[in-house]
């Protein structure tokens, strides 16, 4: 059984964005030489997350950023010193992580779907570390 773990850097370009990372997730698959089991992505951030969507129309990207904002707008009746409340909603909602299945070498998504790191109080250079379990 491997148990390999991957970091990569992730620099962030804009205050609120998503970012596809799901070729880096396909590299350490690749690096890792598993034929089956799980990988795990995982955001060591509390204003950051992972969350797996539509990759085909980036309108989808855009839509989930507004109905974010919407929901928990950058200013509101926040008292966290750093300003950035509504940040860590957003990071809390979306999670720190998630698992995607391998099956004979090749990493299980849907059709349309990839995985995006969730950057929301950016710019900022961030981690992912992404865990290849299997055989």
């Amino acid at each position: 059984m491997k148990n390999d773990i991957y970091k990569y850097g992730v620099s962030t370009k804009k205050a609120q964005q998503f970012i596809d990372i799901t070729h880096l997730i396909e590299e350490s698959l690749d690096k890792s030489g598993i034929n089956d089991g799980i990988i795990t992505v995982y955001c060591p951030h509390t204003t950051a997350g992972i969350t797996i969507n539509e990759n085909a129309d980036p309108d989808v990207v855009r839509d989930i950023l507004l109905g974010l904002d919407k929901a928990f707008p950058v200013h509101g009746d926040y008292r966290h010193f750093e300003g950035n409340s509504h940040a860590h909603i957003k990071a809390s909602v979306m999670g720190a992580s998630c698992n995607l299945l391998v099956t004979n070498g090749n990493l299980i998504l849907g059709r349309w779907q990839s995985v995006y790191f969730c950057e929301f109080d950016g710019p900022r250079n961030r981690d992912v570390l992404i865990r290849v379990s299997g055989d």
